[in-house]
Order: structure tokens, then sequence, then C-alpha cells
């Protein structure tokens, strides 16, 4: 079982629940470690002057802010000390929003809360029942390895779901970031009938099982065949469809592709790469795998 990140009480008015926070999000990305060529010795990073090449321990390095032009403020890591958060053992809700209200673009990430203790699980039950049945979120800060957060408390499935929220000043707007956007030709009506049409038909209830990391797989599938000595079978690269310049057009081939769900007279006429997009749209199953004939197959019977 996983250790809690941060243990403390949340806190609603005069309500106080200990409750122990914890991840509920692993990281399943594949580390590698770096070596030299040809040989089994390791490469690391060395932290060096620049100037002269030395290698500088950590307690002889101070924090410098960039103002520009070659100039630095130089900070030590003890003033910072002395400036960071105290250490927190309260979340305090501030007050309640509708969910619907929080836009995704503020979550950061996801934790579960739960009651530290058995003692609390009645004040834990009645304050989730209340989230749930208001369908707000409770805001919040507090306290997490010396950095201070903005937090959404919410009900999930019989527990308690805690989002850090990124604050106003860390977002970016479109414009800051990308420059000035092109002007945007209102559509004519009958393309936005057929795009609706589209969005319908691909419309399907959310089941986050039916997605997978395929890279990282693939990446363990290499390194298993790699320490066994086998060499692994590279796909093909996929034909490239023909090109359909009037969107109409496009938007009208996609349609017909959804609403045949891969008619039997349909699938004959199309490419290996429209066969496979096909498939990843209907959830094939090991499509990546298959071969043009075997694509056909499965989605005739799908």
């Amino acid at each position: 079982m996983a250790r809690p990140v941060w243990s403390g009480a949340l806190s609603l008015g005069l309500v106080t629940v200990p409750v122990e926070l914890y991840p509920a999000v692993a990281d399943h990305t594949i580390h590698f470690h770096q070596f030299e060529r040809g040989t089994s010795d390791r490469i690391r990073n060395r932290k060096v002057n620049e100037r002269t090449g030395d290698e500088v321990t950590q307690d002889e390095i101070v924090k410098g802010y960039d103002l520009g032009g070659g100039d630095h403020v130089l900070v030590e890591p003890g003033e910072l000390d002395e400036i960071a958060p105290e250490r927190s053992r309260r979340i305090d809700i501030e007050q309640f929003v509708g969910l619907d209200e929080i836009d995704p673009w503020f979550y950061d990430r996801t934790y579960w809360l739960k009651p530290a203790k058995e003692d609390f699980a009645k004040a834990y039950g009645l304050l989730l029942k209340a989230m749930d049945r208001s369908e707000k979120a409770g805001v919040a800060k507090f306290v997490l390895r010396g950095k201070e957060y903005l937090a959404a408390v919410r009900a999930g499935e019989d527990v308690m779901v805690l989002n850090t929220l990124h604050f106003v000043a860390d977002l970016r707007k479109p414009k800051d970031v990308m420059g000035g956007l092109p002007s945007l030709p209102k559509p004519r009506p009958k393309e936005l009938d057929m795009a609706l049409a589209l969005v319908d038909e691909m419309t399907a209830p959310w089941k986050p099982g039916d997605y997978r990391d395929e890279y990282s797989e693939r990446v363990e599938k290499l390194i298993k065949a790699k320490e066994q000595g086998k060499e692994i079978a590279h796909e093909e690269e996929p034909e490239r469809s023909a090109e359909v310049v009037d969107l109409f057009e496009a938007l009208s081939r996609s349609v017909k592709n959804r609403k045949g769900g891969g008619k039997k007279k349909d699938l004959a006429g199309l490419s290996k790469a429209d066969l496979d997009k096909l498939a990843r749209e209907q959830g094939v199953k090991g499509r990546s795998k298959m071969t043009r004939a075997q694509l056909e197959k499965a989605l005739k019977a799908s």
C-alpha cells in the first residue's frame, strides 16, 4: 500500500476531519540510464564551473536570478528557506464553487483524500455526500513539500478527490504563446451540419480502459526482445491516403465511413491507412499488427 504524501486536517467551518493525501496517478514512463556506446560505462551529469571546468559541490552553489544583460541577483538557499511557506497541517476550504465553473485548464495533479482514522469516518462521509449532492467543489490552499498550492476538493466514487489547481498567473493566453490567430471564416451551413453529424456518429460512452499507452508497451517489448537476443520486426509505414481538398467532401466521406461502421462494399476501396484510421475510431484491438486484409476482416466483424 502506498504511503501518504501529506497528512493533516480538512477544515470546513467548525468541522475538522484528520485526513491523509495519496497520489492518484502513477508515472509509467520507462526511464533509461546513459552509457557510452560500446562500453558498460555510465554517463554522469556533473555540476561544473563553466569558466574553469572544475566540479563544484552543492554547498558551494548559490542561486542567481537573471536580470538580463549578464546581470544576476544572487540569493542564498537559506534566504529562500526563511520566506518559504510554513509547513501546513490544514486544508482550509474557503468557499464552494460549481464543478462546471472550473475550466479543465486549471487542473494540475490529482490526489485521494481519506480519513486518517475510523473515528472520523462519519464526518468524512457527511462532507463527501454533501459535495456529491451539491455537485460543488471546495476551494482551498495548503502547503505540500514547501510549496503553496491552490486546490479543489470534490467528491469521487466513495472517496474525496483533491485536485491541485494552477494559479491564474501560471496560465498563458493563446495569443501570448502563438501570437495573432488567423481570422476564422464563417462555416457554410451544410459544412457545419456535416461536421455536427460526424461528431454525433463518433459520440460514444467514455471508456478510459479502452485507451492504452501503446508506445510504452512497444518499448517494453523491445527491451524484453533485446534481453532475449531477439530482433523486433518493425511495422510498415501506413500508406498515405488520397488528399481530399474539398472540406465538405472530406466530412461526407468521414460520416459515410462511420455510418457504414465499415460497410463491406466500402472497405474494399479503402487504403490500409484509411482502414487503420477506421479501426482506431472503432476501437479494434491489435490493429497495429494487422495487415490490410486483417484490418478489413476485423472491421467487417465489428
